[in-house]
């Protein structure tokens, strides 16, 4: 096992952890806002991780992916939702979609805040005990826990359901264009594992989706860092 790969899943998991944990908790309370009590009745407007995490999805297949050296894919257990308990069944849903990655997005606003707010530390005359144990770690673990927020922000906005963004595009669309979208849902999984796989010699993700969550993450990275952190 190399430690260094080691030592970065190490540093990766509390920010990967919160934003799952956020991005679950988040459609549950938009949820409960709008009318619909399920999460609530259920626990599950939680940070909790251990009331969102999947063991094969969160941990095992990521993990192994890493490991490999393939795109990190993984999937939470689902916050369950009663659309017929929503106030607008059809607008509520594509907000509750939406409140996961917006969850997302404030999440990795706020990691690039604090290496935003590291800068002094970074660049003080510190001692190389203090910035290899100290700084350097929280350093990665805030670069680790802003990329890893972007992707899962723009992975869960392709428009393909049961991810969020297909659900955004079944709220926003006609009702008989939302109607054929929504029919997608129970194959959506197996579409999005082929389109996974098609990637690899066609860059439909690689070309779009994946192009603009680098482009944000460089953004939103402080000078000092390189941009292939």
């Amino acid at each position: 096992m190399d430690p260094n790969r080691l030592q970065t899943l190490i540093l990766l998991a509390p920010g990967a952890i919160l934003a799952i944990a956020l991005h679950e908790a988040m459609h549950g309370y938009v949820a409960d806002r709008l009318g619909d009590p399920t999460a609530r009745v259920q626990g599950r407007l939680t940070l909790n991780p251990f009331k969102h995490i999947d063991l094969f999805g969160t941990i095992l297949v990521p993990a192994l992916l890493y490991y490999t050296g393939g795109f990190l894919f993984g999937w939470a257990k689902p916050v369950p939702v009663n659309i017929f308990n929503l106030r607008q069944p059809k607008r509520d849903m594509a907000l509750v979609a939406a409140a996961g990655p917006g969850a997302n997005l404030v999440l990795g606003l706020c990691a690039s805040a604090m290496l935003f707010a590291l800068t002094p530390l970074v660049r003080a005359d510190l001692s190389e005990r203090i910035l290899v144990t100290v700084i350097q770690p929280l350093v990665v673990l805030f670069a680790l826990m802003l990329r890893f927020n972007i992707m899962l922000m723009f992975f869960n906005l392709i428009p393909i359901p049961p991810l969020d963004g297909g659900r955004i595009l079944v709220g926003i669309l006609p009702h008989r264009a939302a109607l054929k979208v929504a029919a997608i849902e129970p194959f959506g999984f197996f579409l999005l594992i082929g389109l996974l796989i098609i990637d690899r010699n066609v860059p439909i993700l690689s070309g779009t989706i994946f192009p603009a969550a680098d482009a944000l993450f460089r953004l939103l990275l402080p000078g000092y860092l390189p941009q292939g952190v």
